[in-house]
């Protein structure tokens, strides 16, 4: 295909940094369609040096679907969509520390969302993810077997992810008791547009396989956890004022790296919202 920008590609499997577009303004169809051609392939796209307002980040990410309010975070001043992804210097916890696929709690995850870089650190705080069409391809035939027909059940109230949220949720104007969340959904999903197949268990959200003991499922989900993150399965985004970054949340997994305390880094997401996986 003839791409309108140029891609650079960050590492075999999954994400690509694109060049030549300006993202404050709507995409021409042509650039549309290439563009979320692009995005279903390389599961994450990272556009640099980006200039957007709160409102151009929108209507940016509504291009390629409709969208949806995280539900732990008040929105931004005037921008309810808009999350903001805040760790101040002093804090020791950044928000969601660990590997995770967002909102998997939720009967409809998102499917994806912008994350635009507002203030960063010199160095530190970037963001790695991984292919889970790929991790699931690399499974052997008899664990694809064992795991094809299992669900798991997902939850908003894992302690381990729980801390992440603690001091956002702690200088909330809204002071109330989190809403625990929790959904159940297949361990092997189908990807809505591709039909491609993702290892769908995450170790922020998932509590446990449906059916089995605490001990069973711990032991399979951990062995599937360790080989989600295998370097080959991944890439590393690295963050400068202004790059945005769209990901694809249904076919990765993500960790943002907490190795910059005493540093302020603030991004602004705007979740699509999904549909029930299968």
């Amino acid at each position: 295909m003839n791409f309108k920008f140029k891609i650079k590609h960050l590492s075999p499997f999954i994400g690509s940094e694109i060049q030549g577009l300006d993202l404050s303004e709507p995409l021409s169809p042509e650039s549309l369609k290439q563009l979320r051609i692009l995005w279903l392939d390389r599961k994450v796209l990272v556009f640099p040096d980006q200039k957007l307002t709160p409102q151009q980040q929108i209507n940016f990410t509504q291009q390629l679907g409709e969208l949806d309010k995280y539900p732990f975070l008040e929105g931004l001043n005037g921008y309810p969509l808009i999350a903001e992804v805040l760790k101040l210097p002093d804090e020791k916890i950044n928000f969601g520390g660990v590997w995770h696929s967002d909102t998997s709690y939720l009967k409809k995850p998102a499917a994806g969302a912008s994350l635009l870089a507002i203030e960063v650190p010199d160095i530190g705080g970037d963001t790695i993810f991984c292919n889970m069409h790929r991790a699931y391809e690399a499974l052997s035939e008899e664990i694809k077997s064992e795991i094809q027909h299992l669900n798991s059940i997902n939850t908003s109230a894992k302690d381990q992810v729980s801390k992440t949220r603690f001091h956002r949720l702690t200088n909330s104007q809204r002071k109330q008791v989190p809403k625990v969340f929790q959904a159940t959904h297949p361990v092997v999903r189908y990807h809505p547009e591709t039909g491609e197949k993702i290892l769908y268990v995450n170790e922020a959200h998932t509590l446990h396989i449906e059916g089995w003991s605490q001990q069973k499922s711990d032991s399979l989900l951990n062995e599937l956890y360790l080989h989600a993150r295998k370097p080959e399965f991944q890439c590393r985004v690295k963050w400068s004022i202004g790059t945005l970054l769209l990901w694809d949340n249904r076919s990765t997994h993500h960790y943002p790296i907490n190795d910059y305390t005493g540093y302020r880094r603030l991004l602004h997401r705007v979740s699509i919202k999904g549909e029930r996986p299968v």
